[in-house]
């Protein structure tokens, strides 16, 4: 008898969620009993009154190895419905925050009343919070995994080559970005940002992550500036004996903005008629009705496949501008519409 409610206890304890991401492990050396994460196989001590499973519950969210998936899985019981259970106010701010960041949603997003209804129809006990909290939240998430980023960075043995880009937004501002690539104990490829800046600079991106003795390659576009960049930055490096050979394989030219700039400089014998296809596409989808007519106009050519919608390229991807030849069958619509349409003057020449 006594055996038997020892099983019932034992099963009992092993019910909670988080031991779909928990191993037990036996008792150690010391006598407790310890638990070991599936994804990351960091090791906690569980079991009475003392450790309980709240510490398992608060590892899951951080747990870079583990699955999203099986995160999401955490709150469904077998049958699919949601459990009644107590919510834990900072694992629900963290996941929140994972959602915020992978899908770009603004930080007031938490305040919206229709998100507040749909979370207090899933669990009365889910406390809403402020933007001001998804922010700070969001900043906690960062400096925690910059600092397990940076103590990775630092355990492994091999080099770690960086690429870099600088662009303009939309908005007439200017970024710049500095990506390191590297391969891990686990001979996996890694790429990660390491710095995201708003110009102008100073960047202090490599001191920053202590990494300033462990580069072996920076990869550019193959501008001007960029080599003053490169120049100087190998100029400093060299001095702290930091590169190899001195740094003759620091600089690397990005060979698809070479190709681009290859292409580009052909395409140059095509820009009257490029432009005059895209201004063509920029003045039907500028406005509604102006679509409508050339949707009218397309009526009046049954042999047209109209699946495919007006595509414009980006003109300084040479790539892009493939995209372009989505217009080519509507060649006889555009004509129509140059009838219909008198404001319309910029229908390109069957030439």
């Amino acid at each position: 008898s006594t055996d038997v409610q020892h099983d019932k206890k034992r099963v009992k304890s092993t019910t909670s969620d988080c031991w779909k991401f928990f191993t037990r492990m036996g008792k150690g050396d010391d006598g407790k009993e310890r638990a070991k994460c599936n994804g990351c196989g960091k090791t906690y001590v569980v079991g009475g009154k003392t450790y309980g499973t709240s510490h398992l519950n608060h590892h899951i969210p951080k747990c870079d190895k583990s699955k999203s998936e099986d995160m999401s899985q955490m709150i469904l019981d077998m049958q699919g419905k949601l459990k009644s259970r107590k919510i834990d106010q900072m694992i629900f701010r963290e996941l929140y925050c994972h959602l915020m960041m992978r899908r770009g949603l603004p930080f007031n997003f938490i305040e919206s009343p229709e998100f507040k209804v749909l979370i207090a129809y899933l669990n009365p006990d889910a406390n809403a919070f402020s933007r001001n909290t998804s922010k700070a939240d969001m900043w906690r998430i960062f400096i925690r995994d910059k600092a397990r980023l940076k103590s990775e960075l630092d355990t492994i043995p091999n080099k770690i080559c960086l690429t870099s880009d600088l662009w303009t937004s939309c908005n007439t501002e200017g970024f710049i970005s500095l990506t390191a690539h590297y391969v891990d104990l686990n001979w996996k490829l890694n790429s990660k940002i390491l710095n995201f800046h708003h110009m102008p600079p100073p960047h202090t991106g490599l001191q920053d992550w202590g990494i300033e003795k462990k580069n072996f390659s920076i990869t550019l576009d193959n501008a001007s500036a960029n080599d003053v960049l490169q120049q100087t930055l190998k100029k400093q490096l060299v001095l702290q004996k930091g590169l190899i050979c001195d740094g003759e394989f620091f600089h690397v030219r990005c060979c698809a903005h070479v190709l681009n700039l290859i292409v580009q400089e052909g395409l140059k014998v095509l820009d009257g008629t490029l432009d005059q296809i895209r201004t063509s596409i920029k003045y039907v989808r500028g406005s509604e009705s102006r679509m409508i007519k050339f949707k009218q106009c397309l009526q009046n050519f049954s042999d047209i496949n109209s699946s495919s919608a007006l595509c414009l390229d980006v003109p300084t991807r040479w790539n892009s501008t493939f995209l372009i030849q989505s217009a080519l069958k509507y060649q006889c619509v555009f004509g129509s519409l140059h009838l219909v349409d008198e404001n319309y003057k910029y229908y390109p020449s069957d030439e």
